[in-house]
């Protein structure tokens, strides 16, 4: 018998049908929420399928973001073996019903009939340490866009306020730069201050770590005075703005504090992982994001063949005939990991830059001679980079520039 036991999770409960073998539903339709007591209802069909069958069943569940954590961490916990499918494929079963039917308790069994249908990897141990990577490169992703999001909102409120500061520290969202803002915030503040005074609180903003030189202080000092000479708001008539601009300074320096955290982390849990050093060596690829190529591939070996990883990246061209049509302009799938086919073209960005990858220069220059546009060209290097990271995911070697 091959037993199984299909899962379709919602947020703090689920749905479950177990079969014995295809075709052999075993009982109804079961429910359990999730918390410890409903866990164990849980390991309780759990055990009564492996009772009735004489194996131990496999259990099926679609991809749901978060929510399925608590399930998947309890059958980790009880050495169970668990798939987890993209929900493109069961919809796609789905779909080719006569019958328009979309319940939880018809979710699970469709789930169930889709294990004997289909050959699926089974989650491997492997896969909580690039989980836990991906959802670290996720979050440094979501923590980046709100932080790129804060610092246009400043830059809004700063041009209304004290325009010409930009340039007095060089960085304008470095840490000194912006604590300093904080402290003086309009031209007033500033030219009722004498130099000693500015002086010093510089040179207490600055790090412990990368002390600075009089001179660089003293010319931080005449460029910021300067600024606040030529500013058309020597004071501003909105105290709305001052407020804005302290919550705002806070949030970005907050922001940094942790991006430099998950970066920290990022590259802590990477470095366990073999394949972090090896897809490296490809010029371009920088450790963010071969921590994020890493991690949206997950392991390597469920993909028998690069195109498949190509397809998962969403980097294929989508293809459409009818009759004696045949489309010509054929627009990329998109579907797949988002995150991976963004890093992967930052990939061929940078290796583009200064041509520090040489095999990927010759390929775009060559798409490009073809009369392919700028953005095919990029495609089509990252379907190329795709074929490498496979071969280099699979074969434990580095990448060898030509």
């Amino acid at each position: 018998m091959n037993p199984v036991i299909g899962l379709d999770i919602s947020k703090e409960e689920s749905h479950g049908q177990a079969f014995l073998d295809r075709g052999k539903p075993y009982r109804g339709t079961f429910y359990f929420e999730h918390t410890r007591e409903g866990l164990e209802i849980l390991l309780q069909v759990i055990r009564d399928v492996e009772h009735a069958s004489g194996h131990r069943p496999t259990l099926i569940l679609e991809a749901t973001g978060h929510y399925q954590s608590p399930v998947v961490q309890f059958l980790e916990e009880h050495h169970y073996l668990f798939i987890v499918i993209n929900p493109l494929i069961s919809n796609r079963l789905r779909k080719s019903n006569l019958r328009k039917v979309k319940t939880d308790a018809a979710d699970a069994y469709l789930l169930g009939e889709l294990h004997y249908r289909e050959e699926f990897e089974p989650f491997k141990k492997r896969g909580v340490q690039l989980l836990n990577l991906r959802y670290l490169t996720r979050q440094y992703e979501a923590f980046s866009k709100m932080c790129v999001q804060t610092k246009l909102q400043f830059q809004a409120v700063l041009d209304q306020v004290f325009p010409t500061y930009k340039g007095v520290f060089g960085a304008m969202y470095s840490s000194v730069s912006l604590r300093f803002l904080n402290e003086f915030p309009t031209s007033h503040s500033v030219l009722q201050a004498d130099t000693t005074t500015i002086k010093s609180k510089i040179n207490t903003l600055l790090s412990s770590k990368r002390g600075r030189s009089e001179d660089w202080i003293n010319e931080r000092v005449q460029r910021l005075l300067d600024a606040a000479k030529v500013n058309p708001f020597q004071q501003t008539m909105y105290s709305s703005h001052l407020i804005n601009l302290k919550i705002l300074i806070t949030l970005i320096l907050q922001y940094q504090e942790h991006l430099a955290e998950l970066e920290q982390n990022i590259d802590a849990l990477a470095k366990e992982i073999e394949e972090y050093d090896l897809i490296q060596s490809i010029p371009g690829i920088g450790p963010k994001i071969a921590a994020t190529i890493l991690s949206e591939i997950g392991e390597v070996d469920r993909f028998d063949h690069a195109k498949k990883l190509v397809a998962f990246a969403g980097i294929d061209p989508s293809v459409f005939a009818s009759g004696k049509f045949t489309a010509t302009r054929n627009r990329i799938t998109k579907r797949g990991s988002r995150q991976l086919r963004y890093a992967l073209v930052m990939a061929v960005q940078c290796g583009l830059i200064r041509s520090r990858n040489t095999r990927i220069k010759d390929f775009y220059d060559r798409k490009r001679a073809e009369g392919k546009p700028h953005k095919v060209a990029l495609v089509a290097c990252a379907n190329k980079l795709v074929h490498w990271l496979y071969a280099i995911l699979i074969s434990k070697k580095s990448f060898h520039p030509a």
